[in-house]
């Protein structure tokens, strides 16, 4: 079953994840495990891994490194990513910077980004040019979402823009590099390639409608964050004005939960839905010429996973 196989690989990234943050200095190694082992959904190295099978892989140890340097450039981020967001929970757990501080968490943070190099190091110059460019889109993503935050002007090409650099482009690179492990030729690389970008893309926007009618204990963080700070799908289904002013009785000294409230009022959130069904509709097209093998239906599983997930 590859099922298994994909656990198997999955499970020695996550050991590759927690040893490879080893340091004589405490708090990195401490506060690197605390992020590492807070969990996740592993859908990144999943798809690297995914995507090297479906390419006709046979040895998953050699897509492992890879997927678990993508891996911790994600958790990298999510650790400066809660010091900008001020949040004190992630994954139901407390955050870095809210236990160890912001000058420690923004040091270790930079910490698990190195080691990607480390993870890199193996692999032939043209995957460590593919993860760089990866992680410059990243960087210029989530540059590009603080922006327009700040000026109001969230509308739907920025917000597309936004998304597919500071979150698409990992999937993508996974599932790149992945395949061409795999000694894929060009034209099955760029099929799964396609597919992981339009996933991510059905990712965020998923995860940006979560914010608004998610439950905060099955999600592990905090919802309303987004919208409160003008940014995510919601600010640019409203072209940078998060909501009208409406009143709503019982939480009328909530201002966040009134937002929230009046979105979900609005049909912002159908339309949102109606975009992640477009993305998922191009991923699932971008696998009709990968050849059938269980790790393509497993691929298309994880489409559905993505549009039905609550957390």
């Amino acid at each position: 079953m590859v099922t298994n196989i994909v656990q198997e690989g999955l499970d020695a990234v996550e050991k590759q994840l927690r040893d490879i943050v080893n340091s004589d200095v405490d708090v990195l190694q401490e506060a690197g495990l605390h992020i590492i082992k807070s969990g996740g959904k592993r859908l990144r190295p999943q798809l690297g891994i995914l995507a090297y099978l479906a390419a006709g892989g046979q040895d998953v140890e050699r897509v492992v490194p890879m997927s678990a340097a993508i891996e911790m450039v994600h958790t990298a981020t999510l650790v400066h990513d809660d010091i900008n967001d001020h949040s004190l929970t992630r994954r139901g757990q407390i955050t870095v910077h809210a236990r160890w501080g912001r000058t420690f968490a923004l040091l270790a943070g930079d910490y698990l980004f190195t080691k990607v190099y480390e993870m890199m190091a193996p692999y032939p110059s043209e995957y460590n040019v593919i993860m760089a460019d990866a992680t410059t889109k990243l960087v210029e993503g989530e540059t590009l979402q603080a922006a327009a935050a700040k000026a109001g002007n969230m509308d739907r090409e920025t917000y597309k823009s936004i998304i597919s650099r500071k979150t698409a482009s990992l999937f993508e690179a996974a599932a790149r590099m992945g395949a061409m492990l795999a000694d894929a030729d060009e034209d099955l690389v760029e099929s799964l390639a396609t597919y992981a970008y339009n996933l991510g893309l059905t990712f965020q926007i998923i995860d940006d409608i979560l914010d608004i009618i998610g439950d905060p204990e099955t999600l592990g963080k905090p919802v309303g964050t987004d919208i409160a700070q003008n940014r995510g799908v919601m600010a640019a289904q409203n072209g940078g004005t998060a909501v009208k002013e409406t009143a709503v009785a019982e939480i009328e000294d909530d201002p966040i939960a009134v937002m929230m409230a009046n979105l979900r009022e609005s049909g912002a959130v159908d339309v949102a839905r109606m975009q992640a069904e477009e993305t998922a509709k191009r991923a699932r097209a971008a696998l009709v010429n990968v050849p059938s093998s269980p790790a393509k239906t497993e691929m298309e599983a994880l489409i559905t996973a993505v549009l039905q997930r609550q957390n």
